[in-house]
């Protein structure tokens, strides 16, 4: 079981109506001429010099069609705003850029210098001069409709979602059921979420057992929740951020880092909207881009968090969350996520090295969660192994704290509501290949980061199961039972533990313990697959052959292309004297698989107990 990770046009308008009134104060002053220093500079021109900064800024949000309330194409549009955006650029507002400047470049840095934040004042200052029309560059071109051309598929959500007028937050989750029929390999997804004004941010969880579609209400009409977690019952560790904003451009992966999509994968939109004041129907669309290029480089997604420590009493300004966490293997870091709430304050990554040296990973001095993103490196940051990645999160739940959501403040623990608080740091790295081949270092990232995430909280279920499900892996049956024991314990009606507990248990030959589980499992889920799977065989086991045929029967009604229930189901019904029927189901799994061992045995037994007992 894999941890899911995860501009606002509101905030731009609120700004809108301040400035406004900060405007009409002043125009109501007396005229004054500029004071001498400011007469002295050199003249400064829409043409010339501001138009360079804000095509290249602000123009990619504030166009038509995106997420900005109004346009910054034109010397009109910037002029009718220009007051606005010298006082939203000088309080570093805008462009909406988190990081501080630091060591490690990001790609795509969205920041003016101070040197340009000082033009574009003065350009307000000496009254808005448009300048000469030859110096004026080419308007930006910003492609209609999908950005990277037309996708190899499209799909859209099922059914749409209702934004009601009012509230301050939204999620919704739209289960994509993916037109995939056989392997393919993923470049890039362009996700177009709706009306982007309504749209805080979104991201695409992968989810390859088709968990999302049992919290449907009804099929393809979603259903709601902040954070998930997506199921997955093998280890999975290709991870990728597939990450959107209002302005931010699809992310297409490099060569041999495309993501693996397989039949029978859903992916879930996992959306941020905010109220318009009105009722909105939301019904977005993914793009698929294809490469024939498969992965040969398998990046992983590392979570740091602490959110048992998250008990921030009100009025206090400077409450400390942390964590720490050392990498076993050498790893490179290609991208980075912080994420808090609205009591985020001072959001800081660091990693030290063996040797003592210190990197700032990621520095946001002034955390604003309307402008959270994902942040790539502009080159990958190589750390060795025995490097520690420390997280270092700050929080204000004092009544100075403008975006404090409880006034008077309250006090406010972990949870999944945006009046809740998390302290999370997702890292995508690449392990260094292993010159042992035995070895995956990605497995090593894993059980290290599940004895982690255990250390912090005892009662960390996906950690409980992550290290259960590596340990199994491993061969390391006592430790995997003892993880899967925990992890029930934790959520004792859990479907998905409670099967996998009852398989390793099968595989251990304690049969009782594993029936008791295997019931359980069905019991939440009555359709499961793989439960009714692993229980027709742990009665076979015991002899109960019309018992293990039940299981057997609903295994192949599930899933009728899989080979080994036909197989099984066919041993059954040998094992009970139907060897008519068996052979059908025998010939069926071979139809499917003509490699499947177990079939083309008893096949050929049948055949010559047929010709040595003709009837």
């Amino acid at each position: 079981m894999t941890r899911a990770p995860q501009t606002l046009s509101g905030f731009f308008l609120v700004l809108a109506v301040a400035s406004a009134g900060f405007a009409a104060r002043h125009a109501a002053a007396t005229w004054q001429p500029a004071p001498a220093s400011a007469a002295a500079q050199p003249q400064v021109t829409f043409n010339r010099d501001i138009a360079p900064m804000v095509f290249r800024n602000c123009a990619p949000c504030h166009h038509p069609g995106e997420a900005g309330p109004f346009p910054l194409l034109t010397y009109s549009d910037v002029k009718s705003h220009g007051r606005q955006i010298a006082f939203v650029t000088s309080k570093h507002i805008m462009p909406p850029w988190l990081p501080d400047r630091g060591e490690l470049k990001f790609a795509d840095e969205l920041r003016l210098s101070e040197e340009e934040i000082s033009t574009m004042q003065t350009w307000v200052d000496q009254g808005e001069i448009e300048g000469n029309p030859s110096d004026l560059p080419p308007q930006p071109a910003f492609t209609a409709g999908w950005q990277l051309g037309k996708p190899d598929v499209i799909i859209r959500a099922e059914k749409p979602y209702l934004l009601p007028a009012s509230g301050s937050d939204s999620y919704w989750n739209f289960v994509f059921r993916t037109p995939v029929h056989r392997s393919r390999w993923l470049k890039a997804i362009e996700i177009r979420p709706g009306d982007k004004r309504l749209v805080h941010h979104a991201n695409v969880l992968v989810d390859r057992e088709e968990s999302g579609r049992r919290l449907e209400k009804e099929p393809g009409a979603g259903f709601g929740g902040m954070e998930l977690i997506i199921e997955s019952e093998a280890f999975d560790p290709d991870s990728h951020f597939l990450f959107w904003k209002p302005g931010s451009p699809p992310y297409v992966e490099p060569d041999g880092m495309a993501l693996r999509l397989d039949k029978n994968t859903d992916l879930v939109l996992n959306t941020h909207f905010q109220s318009s004041g009105k009722p909105e129907l939301i019904q977005p669309t993914l793009g698929l881009y294809f490469t024939d290029k498969p992965a040969t480089m398998h990046p992983m997604l590392l979570q740091l968090d602490n959110d048992r420590k998250l008990d921030i009493p009100p009025g206090e300004k400077n409450f400390l969350v942390s964590d720490d966490f050392t990498l076993p293997v050498d790893a490179s870091v290609l991208a980075i996520y912080p994420h808090a709430h609205y009591l985020g304050k001072d959001l800081l990554a660091l990693a030290t090295l063996p040797d003592g040296t210190k990197k700032t990973l990621i520095h946001i001095g002034s955390w604003d969660l309307n402008w959270q993103a994902v942040y790539r490196y502009q080159e990958p940051v190589d750390l060795p192994a025995g490097t520690t990645i420390s997280m270092r999160f700050t929080y204000d739940n004092s009544a100075d704290n403008i975006r404090n959501p409880n006034q008077p403040p309250k006090r406010v623990l972990a949870g999944n509501r945006a009046s809740d608080e998390m302290a999370h740091l997702w890292l995508q790295v690449l392990p260094r290949e292993s010159a042992d081949a035995t070895l995956d270092p990605r497995l090593q990232i894993q059980e290290a980061l599940s004895l982690h995430h255990i250390q912090n909280d005892p009662e960390d279920f996906e950690a409980h199961y992550n290290l259960a499900a590596l340990l199994q892996l491993k061969g390391e049956m006592s430790g995997a039972v003892l993880q899967f024991s925990e992890a029930v314990r934790i959520r004792p009606e859990d479907s998905t533990a409670n099967n996998a507990l009852g398989a390793v248990l099968l595989a251990s030959g304690r049969l009782d313990g594993a029936i008791v589980h295997l019931n359980t499992a069905l019991k939440g889920r009555p359709d499961y697959f793989d439960a009714h799977y692993n229980l027709g065989n742990a009665l076979a086991a015991q002899g109960d052959f019309p018992g293990a045929l039940l299981h057997f029967r609903a295994a192949v009604r599930l899933n009728p292309q899989d080979a080994m229930a036909e197989a099984n189901l066919g041993s059954a019904l040998a094992e009970t004297g139907n060897l008519k029927e068996a052979r059908l189901h025998f010939e069926r799994a071979l139809q499917i698989d003509p490699k499947n061992e177990l079939a083309r045995e008893n096949l050929e037994q049948l055949n010559r107990d047929s010709h040595d007992h003709p009837n």
